[in-house]
């Protein structure tokens, strides 16, 4: 397999990693630990403006491969991003590369996701120094996927995305994602305003909300994040809006959706398995200190 490596950054970046996942999605239904969507997603708290902090693997031009350190304030993340195809050879060529990143991120902590049934990455993390910690989580997924009838909600409570909600509100998530998230995800291609819903109580007062990524290339749909707030558990509210974002998932033509939750998580487990999500991997978070 003949490659080139390069660098990049901000938009660039963003571009590149969305490409990259899609390819490896498209290359297989389940490899992996994260969807293109996941990438945009995190774009809200880092536009990756070091090119020494990603680099893309290309073949004929397009990127097949990366490597991507996300800083998340007080620790960074490593994500190698790997194909089934030529695994070996492509990690093989990644390890150097990542071993640099981390060396030029100095004393900060880090962390790796990575599944359980992949061991090749797993080989990798422990090489570079990472670490299993106790926080796993479960990859699961709702396939075929299918529409589900309005749920009705307590009264007095109402659904609205930003595409219809009213005023000029501040977006729901600011107060845990900074007053910029609204703009950032308004930056990433794959964000639609009709799929970003919230919850909302008598007073319009924020009861819960959760933001719904289709992906036209892959047609898999992705649930993140989703969240009521703790004085709203207990009255149906999340799942009434989780059902309401897989049926606009569906209408957008995704033919399966994809959540992660924490195991330790009961209530969210407990949600997406009564609508039909099945967990398919493991995933456990690596530590490097």
């Amino acid at each position: 397999m003949v490659l080139s490596v390069r660098t990049t950054a901000g938009e660039e970046y963003l571009r590149l990693g969305t490409e990259t996942l899609q390819r490896i999605r498209l290359g297989h239904p389940t490899t992996g630990t994260w969807e293109a969507a996941d990438l945009q997603w995190w774009w809200r708290r880092d536009q990756h403006s070091d090119p020494a902090r990603q680099s893309f693997w290309f073949q004929d031009g397009s990127p097949v491969a990366g490597a991507v350190l996300s800083d998340w304030g007080d620790e960074l993340s490593l994500d190698l991003l790997v194909p089934e195809g030529g695994r070996t050879e492509l990690i093989g060529q990644m390890e150097p590369v990542a071993r640099q990143m981390i060396d030029n991120a100095g004393s900060v902590p880090l962390v790796m996701v990575v599944r359980d049934d992949d061991q090749a990455v797993i080989a990798v993390a422990e090489r570079l120094g990472f670490n299993p910690s106790l926080e796993v989580g479960a990859d699961a997924w709702l396939a075929p996927a299918h529409a589900f009838p309005s749920t009705p909600l307590p009264e007095g409570f109402f659904i609205r995305s930003r595409d219809d909600e009213f005023g000029d509100r501040q977006h729901p998530m600011t107060e845990r994602n900074g007053p910029h998230v609204a703009q950032r995800l308004e930056e990433c291609g794959l964000y639609h305003r009709a799929l970003d819903l919230a919850i909302y109580g008598p007073d319009q007062q924020v009861a819960g909300y959760g933001l719904f990524w289709a992906d036209p290339v892959t047609k898999v749909g992705l649930v993140e994040p989703m969240r009521t707030n703790d004085e709203f558990q207990g009255l149906g509210l999340g799942s009434a809006l989780l059902r309401a974002g897989i049926t606009r998932l569906v209408d957008r033509g995704c033919a399966r959706i994809k959540v992660t939750y924490l195991l330790d998580n009961e209530a969210s487990r407990r949600l997406y398995t009564r609508c039909g999500f099945a967990p398919l991997v493991i995933c456990t978070t690596y530590q490097r200190d």
